[in-house]
């Protein structure tokens, strides 16, 4: 707990390292919200983005690659804004490429670093609540405890290669509106974090009972589950070993009225008389 305050201590002190330089204006209540309890501390956000980048091509790899690899060297930052962007600012920033450049759309993202599981489990069930369903929690070697908020309504579209524009205006114009209607579905799941965010907080202790009873909840099932299955399987197992006994007696049953009949037909005429007398 002690290590967690100083290591919290140290990382506000320093200075933002982001391109930006500062918190982005829509989560700064959300990141200072955090900031102000002794159980989180930020470390990496953005509200979400509109982003013109170009980008070279990616040369074939002299070795074999994973293909999870991300190209980032020799990026040039055409255009980027938080806000709600124009079909005009984007054509004049895909003017300015040289090489492919490549529309983007990036949803609002925050990493926490948590001081106890808990903390990090209220966090994420408040994400997923709000709409952030690709939000995560990852635990380190030596007990690092983050958080990741994050979406997966993302948007990425390449628009030029070599300087020259693939696409026509109208197309561009679409993909705008489109970035903009994430945009501001973005904004409205900011909005209903942020109050969840709040109302977790003030009721840290009633969201803790409903997180251990959500637990137990899921580990009866879980058991249940379990339960059923080994009843399944050894009623299974017995009703295979009824089917074979029962297969056994048919046969031997079956051998018998076989061995009956035989004697039958080996006295047809006697059989016929005792049945008149």
């Amino acid at each position: 707990m002690a290590d967690f305050r100083r290591w919290k201590e140290q990382r506000l002190s320093r200075a933002d390292g982001s391109r930006k330089g500062s918190v982005d204006e829509p989560i700064a209540d959300i990141v200072r919200l955090l900031n102000d309890h002794d159980s989180f501390c930020t470390t990496s956000s953005c509200s979400g983005r509109v982003v013109v980048l170009e980008q070279p091509p990616v040369p074939a790899p002299a070795e074999p690659t994973t293909g999870f690899e991300i190209q980032k060297q020799n990026c040039t930052w055409l255009m980027v804004t938080h806000q709600i962007c124009t079909m005009e600012e984007v054509l004049t920033a895909l003017r300015r490429a040289t090489d492919d450049a490549i529309f983007k759309f990036e949803p609002f993202v925050l990493h926490v670093q948590c001081q106890e599981l808990q903390d990090a489990q209220l966090l994420h069930k408040v994400a997923i609540e709000a709409g952030f369903r690709n939000s995560g929690i990852t635990v380190g070697r030596k007990g690092k405890i983050m958080m990741a908020v994050r979406s997966t309504h993302c948007l990425e579209v390449p628009l030029s290669q070599k300087g020259k524009l693939m696409v026509n205006e109208e197309y561009v114009d679409f993909v705008v509106q489109v970035a903009n209607q994430k945009m501001e579905e973005n904004r409205r799941r900011i909005d209903r974090f942020y109050s969840s965010l709040q109302f977790a907080l003030e009721n840290r202790d009633c969201f803790r009972s409903l997180l251990d009873k959500e637990r137990e909840q899921n580990r009866t099932e879980q058991n249940n589950t379990m339960d059923t299955s080994c009843r399944s399987r050894r009623k299974s197992k017995g009703t295979q070993k009824d089917s074979e006994y029962t297969s056994v007696q048919k046969n031997r049953e079956l051998g018998s009225e076989d061995d009956t009949e035989s004697n039958l037909n080996f006295f047809p005429l006697k059989c016929a008389k005792n049945e008149f007398l």
